[in-house]
């Protein structure tokens, strides 16, 4: 059984007296323990089919199901961990601090979790930092600690939005390293990403999002035989253009 599914995601932006599309009848299935990669350019409906899953955005019309439980469902949201693209965090708490905070919302408290903050700021390389205010970070160890606080209730399932973003390739690395120690763990991850060395590299399979539209999902060795593609990079490219070439901006299909 999939642990996240989509039956005909849908979401409609109503812009003034445009209506403009989100997601499009999107259909797709994650299976437990995989990394599944969601590629596709900005604007491509990428971060609103994350949010559609997590129940942060409401949908037009379809489905979505994580752990065959649906978006609003508090019991699943105890299983899931999510990094957003551009998280907000309160500058005048430290990394260990803002640990405690996510970590209290879930209930968690007393020695052993004092005992995590300090694992997962070593897991994220910010061990030595825990104590300095959030001010004082860079965007790449503030990203380093939304991984961790994503990671503060053990999540069965993590989901996250672009997570390399302003990381150099040290720091680049070392999340990819992480996140397949993670999947060894058990853990299931959905991964969004315009990285696509990175998601190259960890993900056993993918998903190619356009104009609110999946185009195409599938392995990646599997997809690249069927395009007849060089790489990840000529298959997203060949995917993207032969979209464009079908239905032109200003003829989107009904």
């Amino acid at each position: 059984m999939a642990i996240i599914e989509t039956k005909g995601l849908t979401k409609i932006y109503s812009v003034g007296r445009r209506k403009v599309v989100g997601l499009d009848d999107a259909t797709f299935q994650i299976e437990e323990g995989e990394i599944y990669g969601i590629l596709g350019p900005n604007g491509s409906g990428k971060t609103t089919c994350l949010k559609l899953l997590l129940g942060i955005l409401f949908p037009t019309s379809g489905e979505a199901y994580i752990m065959g439980m649906p978006p609003d469902s508090v019991e699943m949201k105890m299983q899931v961990g999510f990094l957003p693209e551009n998280p907000y965090y309160y500058e005048f708490l430290s990394g260990a601090e803002i640990l405690r905070f996510y970590g209290r919302l879930y209930g968690l408290s007393g020695p052993e979790f004092e005992r995590r903050v300090s694992e997962l700021l070593d897991l994220v390389g910010l061990g030595s930092a825990g104590r300095l205010a959030l001010r004082h970070y860079s965007k790449g160890m503030l990203e380093r600690i939304g991984l961790a606080a994503a990671l503060v209730n053990d999540a069965k399932i993590l989901i996250l939005d672009e997570p390399t973003t302003g990381l150099d390739p040290i720091g680049c690395k070392e999340t990819r390293d992480l996140l397949v120690r993670l999947k060894a763990q058990g853990k299931t991850i959905l991964l969004s990403s315009h990285f696509l060395s990175e998601v190259e590299r960890v993900c056993d399979r993918i998903a190619i999002f356009h104009r609110g539209r999946l185009l195409t999902t599938g392995s990646l060795e599997g997809l690249v035989r069927q395009y007849q593609a060089q790489n990840l990079e000529d298959l997203f490219v060949k995917t993207i253009q032969e979209y464009d070439a079908q239905h032109p901006l200003g003829k989107e299909p009904a």
